[in-house]
């Protein structure tokens, strides 16, 4: 026998079996009326009125669904109610600009657009069929007491196009069928130890890659899910006290916020009771630590992109590291991990990482070029570059982009940044290449400084990484800043950082 696997599989499981639990509690200030708590038969009525709306509007199977919205129970149940009934939801970053979403919606081909309040206004005369914003326009949004029309299920048909951040290029549409988006929310749920007695706080964009499948798995597993509409350090530990929150998931950044709001604390909400699911970048050594020491904290790691739905390795401690320190068990949990369940990784001869795997997508929207050479000869191209040790762990050497040539020798901004955090008044940095003309190229540091250490020098955080690092490694010029531009899923744009040093120049050696 065989049953097609769709993303609505998580949510009949979550009515079957616990249907009168509070599934989704919204968070109290949107800017339109917030849904409050919903148990999961009500998210499964919200979404079965919003594909009824879908069909009295002629929203045909295959048509795309855009939405662009801070997280919010409307944009998960949109999860259900768009993609579960053939549709196509295709979920923009709510930070771009309104060029980046014109451009979005042009090429993805969507026919309505889902608005949040708060940016109608970057949205407006953009040119799509339809627009309608979330809480103010739900009469046509959801279509009440009426039965939706019955899709033929199909796993492998799209369930949502979600697109890449550009960097010097257009973003791309990466294509996720039913069948990865189910397995990747399955397998993470698996991995991560999910289970009906966790509470799962969303403190990831929904938007980053369907907040990582959790909307999809935490629902399977009849897991009360908290929205969070802005990442704030102190307001993340608030939820944890007062929601009894188990797991969340984020990028370094978000680890880092919620480390310095912990000092105003006189107990750490959720010690000893608490999963963090960190991706994004490789985090410090010392940040895992303190995440242990600290908060009392266990934390996880995950490795993958979003072309990979993203799993593709899971790094969790285990009982042959329960006689490390804590140190030492941080410099275990900094690697990748190894590949997930039926996730099979190599590297090529340059070191980049290739991977085969259910999760990986079918190709990008509209880009059949890009889409064979990113799976030429049977295998993603994932762009990054790392290396597999003798206990199958992979550990990220670099984004390809971002490795730095000096002189001939390839050096890990990545390895860099961890020194440097390994020095008390680091709390961000970002290690860049800059042009130079002996060497090429050569190392910068932008180091943000802690509060307590803002007379730090230069030649004292050069000293530093001299008695870590082989000197060629070691940053030549260290700028103090007082912030490092990111993404909304916490990632530094080093592109950006990067761009007024090379202004000019004929060879961008690290030009991402």
């Amino acid at each position: 026998m065989h049953v097609p696997l769709t993303i609505n599989d998580h949510l009949a499981r979550a009515v079957t079996a616990y249907g009168d639990r509070i599934g989704l509690v919204d968070e109290p200030d949107q800017p339109a009326a917030s849904l409050g708590e919903l148990t999961y038969r009500e998210v499964r009525e919200l979404a079965d009125a919003q594909a009824a709306a879908l069909d009295r509007d002629g929203v045909a199977v295959g048509d795309r669904i855009a939405i662009l919205s801070q997280n919010s129970a409307r944009m998960i149940v949109s999860l259900f109610g768009v993609c579960g009934t053939g549709r196509v939801l295709v979920p923009i970053n709510f930070r771009l600009n309104r060029e980046e979403i014109r451009y979005i919606l042009e090429h993805s081909g969507a026919t309505t657009l889902l608005v949040d309040p708060e940016l109608e206004d970057t949205v407006a005369g953009l040119d799509v069929a339809r627009t309608l914003v979330l809480g103010r326009d739900d009469d046509q949004l959801y279509l009440h007491d009426v039965a939706p029309e019955t899709w033929v299920a199909d796993e492998n048909a799209t369930a949502t196009i979600n697109y890449t951040s550009g960097t010097t290029a257009r973003p791309k549409g990466v294509q996720l069928t039913h069948r990865s988006l189910w397995l990747n929310a399955t397998t993470i749920g698996w991995h991560s130890g999910l289970s009906d007695r966790d509470v799962y706080l969303h403190t990831l964009p929904l938007f980053h890659v369907n907040g990582w499948g959790m909307p999809f798995a935490a629902a399977a597993m009849g897991v009360t899910q908290i929205l969070l509409r802005k990442v704030d350090g102190h307001e993340i530990l608030r939820r944890i006290r007062d929601h009894g929150v188990t797991l969340l998931c984020g990028a370094p950044a978000v680890m880092a916020a919620v480390l310095d709001a912990a000092r105003d604390f006189d107990e750490v909400p959720g010690h000893g009771r608490v999963r963090m699911l960190v991706a994004g970048a490789p985090p410090p050594t010392r940040t895992i630590e303190r995440v242990e020491t600290e908060l009392g904290w266990e934390f996880m790691q995950l490795y993958g992109l979003t072309e990979t739905a993203p799993l593709l390795t899971f790094n969790r401690s285990r009982a042959e590291w329960d006689g490390l320190s804590p140190a030492e068990r941080a410099g275990k949990l900094m690697r990748a991990g190894a590949p997930a369940l039926g996730v099979t990784l190599e590297t090529d001869e340059r070191g980049q990482v290739l991977a085969r795997g259910n999760h990986v997508l079918t190709g990008y929207w509209e880009q059949p070029e890009a889409s064979a050479e990113a799976l030429a000869g049977g295998w993603f191209h994932t762009g990054d570059g790392g290396t597999i040790d003798d206990e199958g762990h992979l550990t990220i050497v670099d984004r390809k982009k971002d490795v730095i040539i000096t002189g001939g020798e390839n050096v890990s901004s990545i390895e860099v940044e961890d020194a440097l955090h390994g020095h008390p008044a680091v709390a961000e940095v970002a290690v860049i290449g800059v042009p130079n003309e002996r060497w090429g190229e050569t190392v910068k540091a932008l180091v943000v400084p802690t509060a307590e250490h803002a007379d730090i020098t230069e030649e004292e955080l050069i000293a530093h990484c001299r008695e870590r690092l082989a000197h060629y490694k070691c940053p030549t010029s260290i700028e103090l800043r007082d912030g490092l531009p990111r993404t909304a899923t916490g990632k530094l744009q080093k592109f950006r950082l990067r761009e007024p040093y090379w202004e000019g120049q004929d060879r961008k050696v690290s030009g991402g």
